[in-house]
């Protein structure tokens, strides 16, 4: 039987490991990815027991470095002629950071795993997306970026290196670029089989414990947080359904909400002027 190839980074843990679960069950090859291999081993044990499907494979990488990248690209092509799904799960967002960390290439760490890291990764992956019989790349965004409607990409410094970072800041930052990332594949995409869509992930129960230099303050936050938040099984079902349902067989280049539902993203996101300038910044880095 040929089984569908889904390849899904940060697999390890949260809504990724619930999807890399929930697709498996339906019978996907499951390839996680993640930077810590001990972490990375321990997840795949878990997913196939939950999911009593053997077909599930570790891939260590670093979304942040692109010789990491590079490397896992040639061990993925190794293995596998095709790829049929690509789910840009991995993200950077460390609650109790304080001032800005920096990859092995010298890149802010939230602006290189977020969004740099996933441009590259899908522009390495091109040709096995083309060769599968109907491709699909799935990006991860957030549903806080309604609480800055007017939030733009700062072209000049993404990386805040002339001050004003904020952990939070840059992260929505590379959220919003990987939604106009999103639009920008489709319309790169669209004479192809490939079709490019985003998720809008909503408030998802936190794992506290992964922040154990969090304030008392901000669990006490986050405890109340997670009364009125889903679970990250029922936020991966989304993920489920964009890489799965033939209903999506056709769709690209829109947004999606915790339930399946095609929502919109700010004004400025939408622009072709300044989806092109982002894209000209991004192309700059690789």
């Amino acid at each position: 039987m040929d089984h569908k190839v889904c390849l899904i980074t940060g697999g390890n843990s949260g809504i990724g490991k619930a999807a890399a679960i929930q697709l498996a069950q339906s019978g996907m090859k499951v390839m996680i990815a993640c930077r810590n291999e001990e972490r990375g081993r321990a997840a795949l044990q878990d997913i196939k027991s939950s999911s009593d499907h053997d077909q599930v494979e570790l891939l260590v990488l670093d979304m942040s470095s692109q010789a990491s990248i590079c490397q896992a690209v040639e061990m993925f092509k190794s293995k596998h002629s095709k790829l049929d799904v690509l789910i840009h799960n991995a993200a950077d967002f460390d609650i109790t950071r304080k001032t800005p960390e920096y990859s092995e290439d010298g890149i802010e760490t939230v602006w290189a795993t977020n969004h740099i890291g996933p441009v590259l990764l899908t522009s390495l992956l091109t040709h096995e997306l083309e060769q599968s019989e109907q491709g699909r790349v799935i990006t991860v965004a957030s549903q806080g970026l309604m609480l800055h409607p007017y939030l733009k990409v700062n072209v000049k410094d993404p990386e805040f290196k002339t001050g004003g970072y904020r952990v939070a800041k840059a992260y929505y930052q590379s959220k919003l670029a990987q939604v106009m990332y999103t639009y920008w594949l489709a319309e790169q995409l669209k004479d192809t089989r490939v079709t490019v869509n985003a998720v809008r992930v909503t408030n998802v129960k936190v794992d506290i414990s992964r922040y154990p230099d969090l304030s008392k303050v901000m669990k006490i936050l986050y405890s109340i947080k997670s009364r009125f938040s889903i679970s990250p099984e029922e936020m991966a079902e989304t993920y489920t359904y964009l890489a799965r349902s033939p209903e999506m067989k056709e769709v690209t280049g829109e947004y999606f909400n915790e339930k399946n539902k095609i929502v919109s993203s700010s004004r400025y996101s939408k622009k072709k002027r300044n989806i092109e300038e982002v894209m000209e910044l991004t192309m700059k880095y690789l």
